[in-house]
């Protein structure tokens, strides 16, 4: 059980959670935030990815496929093990609180 907070923020979390569930596109990752309440903009939205790319917490690169003659390049993300270690370490930072909260409210 962790005492430490974590070193990932809400935003960051919640990024680290849906590529759990495996890789995404930079704009299902953006929906997903949106879903939460979040609406950052695009520019905000890729420095942030940036700077989990640059801590090692996920991997992007770029897919290039044609749509109706155009050539579109999305950025995909997926995990790196250094994510998974925070989202757990986070998770379980959490949980410990939670579990915490609650005995403390039953010895109350």
């Amino acid at each position: 059980m962790s005492k430490t907070l974590p070193g990932i923020t809400h935003l960051q979390f919640l990024i680290l959670d849906a590529l759990a569930g495996g890789e995404r596109a930079g704009k299902d990752l953006r929906a997903r935030l949106a879903e939460h309440g979040v609406r950052n903009s695009a520019p905000a939205f890729y420095q942030m990815m940036a700077r989990l790319e640059a801590s090692g917490f996920v991997e992007g690169w770029y897919e290039q496929s044609i749509v109706e003659s155009q050539i579109i390049k999305e950025r995909r993300y997926t995990l790196a093990k250094a994510g998974t270690r925070a989202l757990d370490e986070t998770h379980s930072f959490y949980l410990s609180r939670a579990a915490s909260a609650r005995r403390r409210k039953a010895h109350a």
